[in-house]
């Protein structure tokens, strides 16, 4: 890892160890004081997520290393946050489950495609689907009423659909994109 590559990385790094201290915030009875440090760990782990990006990218520092590990951590980060909220009742089982899904298939086709020496960077569609997904969850762990958003709950469901459709979108992308593995694999 050279010198330039260490900070997005280790930023990459950082949202692996945010995850577990998240998932024992939502663990605790969701007060105000509770809901506000919960969300604030999960918007602190999605502003890493850009901001390792745009580091790669200013600095012409992108890593195999940051490719592969990066799009891993932001799974990692949405899917904890996703299944802790299921039990306080601020998302279904079935979302969670789509969610969780498409990102087991995108990451399996990730895995055949590095297995023939490529490496698939994250697409635009992709970037979009996270940026829905992140704004939807950290409403959803927001406290509510601190907010001048009225229906501040069903803001965060809209987004989160809005999530998924930009989910099935950039997963039939990416399929499309990488078609070729499958002929080669078969």
């Amino acid at each position: 890892m050279t010198q330039r590559t260490l900070w997005p990385n280790l930023l990459t790094g950082l949202r692996f160890v945010l995850v577990p201290l998240l998932v024992l915030l939502l663990s605790f009875e969701q007060t105000t004081f509770m809901a506000f440090w919960a969300w604030f760990v999960f918007a602190f782990a999605a502003f890493t997520d850009w901001l390792d990006g745009y580091l790669a990218r200013k600095f012409d520092c992108e890593s195999i290393f940051g490719k592969l590990m990066d799009p891993l951590a932001d799974k990692l980060l949405v899917t904890a946050a996703l299944l802790m909220l299921i039990p306080l009742d601020r998302v279904p089982a079935w979302v969670c489950l789509l969610v969780i899904g498409r990102e087991i298939f995108i990451t399996g086709i990730r895995g055949l495609a590095a297995s023939m020496n490529k490496v698939v960077a994250a697409d635009n569609l992709g970037k979009i689907k996270a940026n829905f997904q992140y704004y939807g969850i950290g409403f959803l762990i927001f406290p509510v009423g601190l907010l001048p958003i009225p229906y501040q709950h069903q803001f965060a469901i809209v987004l989160i659909w809005l999530s998924i459709v930009m989910s099935l979108w950039s997963a039939a992308n990416y399929t499309y994109q990488l078609r070729d593995i499958f002929v080669e694999e078969s």
